[in-house]
């Protein structure tokens, strides 16, 4: 190294420093002698020989070791403490640490988890009783801990006290030193008024404004006259934008002066303003200075801090750069100034600079002129507030120089879509950005920290440095997308817009740049799903499927296997299902209309099937929890199987808000996937006339435009019912079905017993009258649906005959549940006595609440004239896969093992049955089970024997769970319903 010091020399050997500092302290007299302390330590403060192998001094001693050493021995660095919080107070510890000095942190109550008082060696609490923030303002509390506790230098970081000449004077009075200026340095400079007197004594140019605080409107008024508009109107004593009015016109010049000097007031205690002539689109740049006090500046170059922090200012005219250098230097010489601080100008349109303010401490973004000039700022701080001068720490102004350029990002926890509001919250997850070239400045950003409201909402400045303003801007791109951080809303996407934008990108933004671009509030936010997934996983290991109706794990671990279909032609082969199959009864639908549908279905001669294995069966049995993917996996094969099926029964009923509420799937792209799927054969929904798929009536004109939207997803047949059998509501549905050319299935819902004389509100006669308003009606194909599996088989044979006799022409669909365990008998019985189709589910999802089985039902009248032309092996090929799909949903079902024929008692639907089974059992009346269902009979003649389907099952269901619960008999209820707080549903059914 030659006898030239550079700025470099400033980062020498941090261990040379230490060493030389711990000889000379165990020698020195308790008195300090300074002469005698910078002889010994500024050699190797500005980079001389290495002491390391000094005689006498172990070159391995650690830091700690080093420090201990010094215990017992008077001198500036023996000990500092920071007055401040987070960020700031890591920074100057690990300087401070770095010259072996011990340090100490105050922390608040609300601050007592903060990561700043474990960087530090001691801590201690400070302000209490106080607000948080004011617990870092408590003056004479943070002066008693530093007397109590041997600091010799206090730090006051930036924000806070750091600007507050009464806290520097009470520091020096108490015998302390203050890192920072002169108390009455910071008092002239904390005046925006003596600043600019300052300026423009020395000829510094500063914005054309008043001379002095304006104290009244007419001396406002005299100053536009000569200077005009747009002038801008500050509180002599603001900051922070507090105080501040941009007027551009006479008419509102009034308004806003008053405004201002009401806020200034207000804010600070005291209402003088100041005028400037207010610059459109200005760049805000500032110079950071090194002062010793003895005469001596520097500068370190300027900053454009117009947005985020770029430094040096890009696209800066060099004669520009130097004029504002220079002006820096005369400011800071014009007040003697002593340590860091900042002069601050705004640069306009055509490079003219003018002078704003001088900031009398160390600033937010001093980390990016570290950067580019490799000075330790803070470490000049403490060795300038220890009385060394610039010259001995070889910073002086020939050998400082510049390399490159850096960008500093502070990342905080503002939303930026919500006016930058700050988030609070538990950080989740926090992996930081690095690499070459990428520094970070954290303290409250680690997993785990908890971010509260009270103080400043950064969590770590992110500061890149490149060789180029590009580089540069690039790789803090790349720091900012490697940042993760979950649990609190950042400022990340955010910036990561602001940086990719064309502006920025050139490097010629302004300080309004923000306000004026409002695109850059387009954000694009990260979706997060890592960690919503590794937060389910976790859920779930701890405590289970939080699926509502899920009781354990689902049975299938594996894949499901696609069968193989064999060709009916020819079954030593198997067809090919790479395509779906396109012959099929739909064909006739989409060429001939569902007139001639309805007249070729009639004209079949054997019976036909519905497949509910898609709806019906899976909401009776699975809790309509079955995904559309499990559908159209074997939707091919199904195409294929089943070609000469009626209807596939996929749409509808439960399954519409079941896709949405639990599974969080688009019941709309079900519909339109499995049409795809599967275009020979009809599909198939339940729709509740009024009701459409929802739970109440809707307006006329939604019902004709979702009957429109679901003939163009690729529906069929409406099977249009209501649960009271109210014709009006029919005819609505049936409407809205024919004219959006949809096969209309008008339906009657089934109850009683036809074939009970004793059962005389649901007659044979009733269902043949509410037939000829069906047939008067116009529908296609009628539909006669028995949801609780009441319809028995001598009971099939009355109403069937009954209905084929009055209307031969017309085709009949039969719907049942095999709750009881007759519903392939009555299902027979139906197509014997002339039902054109019967419903049935695919075998491992029938029986029960559910469809009979269709290999049993087929097989049956396989020998006879009503075959249904669905070969059995092909059912059974289907099957295999269903029996691993029961497996995989096995988790879902109800506790239901057997059948019941207490149903032709209850009459419970099948699709309720397990449903509200269920219910009850969260409800903590499981036990009550079979009383329940004595009550369900109770409820039901309350309500007056009515028909039981959604809705109206549920108000008997919930009528039902609330006289169990409430231990109420028939009898109870009648006696005491003026006092009973009935269930909602039941009261709008009443109503």
């Amino acid at each position: 190294m030659g006898e030239t010091q550079t700025p470099v020399s400033l980062a020498a050997s941090f261990a040379q420093r230490k060493v030389v500092l711990v000889q000379f302290m165990s020698t020195a007299d308790q008195t300090f002698d300074q002469a005698a302390w910078i002889e010994a330590w500024v050699p190797h403060l500005s980079g001389g020989p290495s002491q390391t192998n000094t005689p006498g001094t172990p070159a391995d001693q650690s830091i700690q070791t080093l420090r201990n050493k010094q215990a017992g021995h008077a001198g500036p660095l023996k000990k500092v403490l920071v007055a401040n919080r987070g960020e700031i107070a890591v920074r100057v510890f690990r300087t401070a640490h770095e010259l072996a000095m011990s340090t100490v942190a105050i922390y608040s109550y609300e601050d007592r988890m903060s990561a700043h008082r474990y960087k530090s060696d001691e801590s201690y609490v400070v302000g209490k009783g106080l607000t948080p923030v004011g617990a870092y303002l408590a003056q004479e509390d943070i002066v008693r801990i530093a007397l109590e506790h041997g600091v010799d230098m206090i730090h006051p970081g930036y924000g806070f006290l750091s600007e507050n000449h009464e806290f520097a004077q009470r520091v020096e009075d108490a015998g302390l030193v203050f890192i920072g200026p002169r108390p009455d340095t910071i008092d002239a400079l904390g005046d925006k008024t003596k600043a600019r007197a300052v300026a423009m004594k020395v000829n510094v140019p500063v914005v054309p404004g008043t001379p002095g605080p304006v104290e009244s409107y007419d001396k406002a008024s005299d100053f536009i006259k000569e200077y005009g508009f747009p002038v801008i109107i500050k509180a002599a004593m603001g900051g922070g934008g507090r105080g501040m009015r941009v007027v551009r016109d006479q008419e509102s010049f009034k308004e806003n002066f008053e405004r201002a000097v009401s806020e200034a007031k207000s804010a600070f205690g005291d209402g003088t303003v100041f005028i400037e002539r207010f610059l459109d689109h200005p760049r805000h740049i500032e110079v950071q200075l090194l002062a010793d006090g003895e005469g001596n500046c520097v500068h370190l170059f300027e900053r454009d801090c117009s947005v985020v922090e770029v430094a040096p200012a890009p696209h800066l005219e060099e004669s520009v750069r130097q004029g504002i250098l220079n002006d820096a230097l005369k400011l800071a010489k014009a007040v003697n100034y002593r340590n860091a601080g900042t002069a601050e100008f705004l640069v306009d349109q055509q490079g003219r600079h003018y002078f704003i303010e001088i900031n009398p401490r160390i600033q937010v973004e001093h980390t990016i002129t570290e950067e580019i000039t490799g000075i330790d700022i803070v470490a000049a701080q403490i060795q300038i507030a220890s009385g060394v001068t610039l010259e001995q720490l070889g910073l002086t102004q020939e050998h400082i120089h510049r390399r490159g350029f850096a960008i500093q990002c502070r990342i905080t926890t503002e939303d930026a879509s919500a006016n930058f509001q700050p988030d609070t919250g538990k950080i989740e997850v926090y992996r930081s950005a690095g690499g070459n070239g990428v520094r970070l400045d954290a303290s409250s950003g680690y997993a785990g920290a908890q971010i509260t409201p009270h103080y400043d909402s950064l969590l770590v400045k992110c500061s890149v440095s490149g060789a180029t303003y590009e580089v540069a801007r690039r790789k803090m791109l790349r720091a900012l997308v490697e940042f993760r951080i979950r649990g609190v809303k950042t400022n990340i996407p955010f910036l990561i817009r602001l940086l990719t934008h064309p502006v920025f990108e050139s490097g010629k933004t302004w300080t309004t740049f923000i306000d004026d671009t409002p695109e850059l509030f387009k954000l694009v936010t990260s979706q997060n799903r890592a960690q919503k997934l590794l937060a389910y996983l976790g859920d779930v290991a701890v405590n289970g499927s939080s699926i509502k109706g899920q009781m354990g794990e689902p049975g299938l671990k594996t894949d499901a296997i696609i069968p193989s279909i064999k060709d009916t032609a020819d079954p030593t082969k198997n067809i090919d299902t790479s395509e779906p199959c396109q012959k099929g009864w739909r064909n006739i639908i989409v060429n001939e209309g569902p007139e001639a549908f309805a007249k070729a279905i009639r004209a079949y001669k054997g019976c036909l099937i519905m497949d509910t294995t898609w709806r019906d069966a899976h909401q009776s049995l699975l809790a309509t929890r079955m995904r559309t993917v499990d559908m159209a996996n074997i939707a091919k094969e199904t195409s294929h199987a089943l070609q000469n099926a009626y209807s596939l029964e996929c749409w509808g009923g439960a399954t519409f808000d079941v896709a949405m509420r639990f599974l969080y799937e688009d019941p709309w792209d079900r519909l339109r996937t499995l049409r795809a799927l599967v275009p020979n054969i009809p599909l198939q929904a339940l729709v509740r006339g009024a009701n459409a798929v929802g739970y109440t009536s809707y307006p006329d004109n939604a019902i004709y435009e979702f009957s429109k939207k679901a003939v163009e997803a690729g529906l069929d047949i409406f099977r249009v019912f209501d649960s009271l059998n109210y014709f009006d509501n029919l005819k609505l549905g049936i409407d809205a079905a024919k004219k959006a050319g949809g096969v209309v299935e008008g339906t009657i819902c089934y109850s009683g017993d036809v074939a009970n004389p004793k059962r005389t509100k649901y007659t044979l006669q009733y269902y043949l009258d509410l037939t000829d308003q069906l047939v008067n009606e116009g529908i296609h194909v009628l539909g006669l649906k028995d949801m609780a599996g009441l319809l028995k088989p001598e009971a099939a044979k009355i109403l069937i005959g009954a209905i084929r006799k009055a209307h031969p022409d017309l085709p009949i669909h039969v719907h049942s549940h095999d709750t009881a365990g007759i519903a392939a008998a009555s299902m027979i019985a139906c197509a014997v006595a002339g039902a054109d189709v019967v419903d049935v589910a695919i075998d491992d999802l029938s029986g029960l609440t559910s469809q009979p089985a269709m290999g049993a039902v087929c097989s049956a009248l396989e020998q006879t004239g009503l075959g249904t032309g669905i070969s059995h092996e092909n059912i059974q090929a289907l099957n295999m896969y269903w029996s691993q799909i029961r497996v995989l949903y096995g988790c879902f079902e109800a506790n239901v093992r057997a059948s019941d024929s207490g149903v032709f008692d209850h009459e419970m639907p099948g699709g309720q049955y397990t449903n509200l089974q269920f219910q009850a059992s969260q409800m903590g009346l499981g036990t009550q089970w079979l009383d329940i269902k004595k009550r369900y009979i109770d409820a039901n003649q309350l309500c007056g024997d009515i028909i039981k389907v959604t809705p109206s099952s549920k108000v008997v269901g919930d009528f039902a769970q609330f006289m169990v619960s409430n231990n109420l008999s028939k009898q109870d209820v009648i006696d005491q319903a003026n006092k009973l707080d009935f269930p909602s549903s039941v009261v709008e059914f009443f109503q």
